[in-house]
């Protein structure tokens, strides 16, 4: 049965973008993500209107331009060569601007937006200061690169932060949620993941995402079979786990944002499977995690 909510590759693609999700195409009222595929030499001209987004080379390089009437700031990012080799250096736009990301040798671009308020600064995020956590073990171990994550990068409104599950493995586990405004212990957030798989011999990868209601919202219910240029959005509900099936990686990038005063990212587990937490300190991390670090930071 074909959900609203799991968009497969191509289907949220307009203009030059592989996917373009806004608040108005989600039917909510924060939360936006783009994917841009430029050639080499490509370039591509934006207003960020009310939204602030973070621009997160997914394979390649480019230049990011934030312009405005008073001036603009130019920030070269290095990029990587796909998702699964490296930490990327990434920028951060504000509201109220106009942003050029031009490539050289082309790539592929993900712009991760959210509606705010305050027009913060243009600033440069160097892939050396890009918390690399490793979560949960045994077969739930995962790795996460905390970018842009609330305690990490200062941003109004927006978190984002990229998922790499080894095959095989359980991620978004046990299931969670953030549809309930609980000071001190649940967040409001909507939330994209987009997603990528490694291939091996030629082979592309896939993987299973499931959100099943939590009794708010929209009762949002999915369970989607998930291939590289995916998303599923999720305005409310328990999600998890993200599956990726053996022998190939699994990359999930994480968009967030919400209506609530702080911007934090609180979550409650689902109670019929919090207890997997308390089986981790007896398993070992998976040996095959970190797949990479971040690069050490300058002297």
């Amino acid at each position: 049965m074909t959900s609203p909510y799991h968009l497969p590759a191509g289907r949220a693609a307009t203009g030059p973008y592989a996917v373009d999700i806004s608040p108005e195409t989600a039917g909510w009222g924060y939360c936006g993500l783009r994917v841009l595929d430029l050639p080499p030499g490509g370039t591509h001209t934006f207003a960020t209107g009310e939204s602030e987004w973070l621009v997160l080379p997914l394979s390649g390089g480019c230049t990011v331009t934030a312009s405005d009437d008073f001036g603009h700031d130019t920030f070269e990012l290095t990029g990587r060569a796909d998702v699964f080799s490296a930490v990327s250096d990434f920028a951060y736009v504000p509201r109220d601007a106009r942003a050029t990301v031009g490539s050289p040798g082309g790539g592929r671009f993900a712009l991760a937006g959210a509606r705010c308020t305050r027009r913060l600064p243009a600033r440069y995020g160097p892939a050396s200061r890009v918390p690399v956590e490793l979560r949960g073990t045994g077969n739930c171990s995962r790795q996460v690169n905390n970018f842009g994550a609330a305690d990490v990068f200062a941003c109004d409104r927006l978190i984002a932060v990229e998922v790499i599950t080894p095959g095989g493995n359980w991620s978004s586990f046990p299931p969670h949620k953030h549809d309930e405004h609980r000071p001190g212990e649940e967040s409001v957030l909507e939330e994209i993941y987009y997603f990528e798989f490694a291939a091996q011999e030629g082979v592309p990868g896939l993987g299973y995402q499931r959100v099943s209601p939590s009794g708010r919202g929209r009762g949002t219910d999915v369970l989607a079979e998930v291939r590289a240029g995916d998303a599923v959005l999720i305005p409310d509900g328990w999600h998890g786990p993200s599956m990726a099936v053996p022998g190939h990686h699994m990359y999930y990038l994480n968009v967030m944002a919400g209506p609530d005063p702080e911007r934090a990212w609180l979550i409650r587990d689902h109670p019929d499977h919090a207890w997997i937490r308390a089986t981790w300190p007896d398993l070992p991390v998976d040996p095959r995690l970190p797949l990479y670090t971040a690069p050490e930071r300058p002297a």
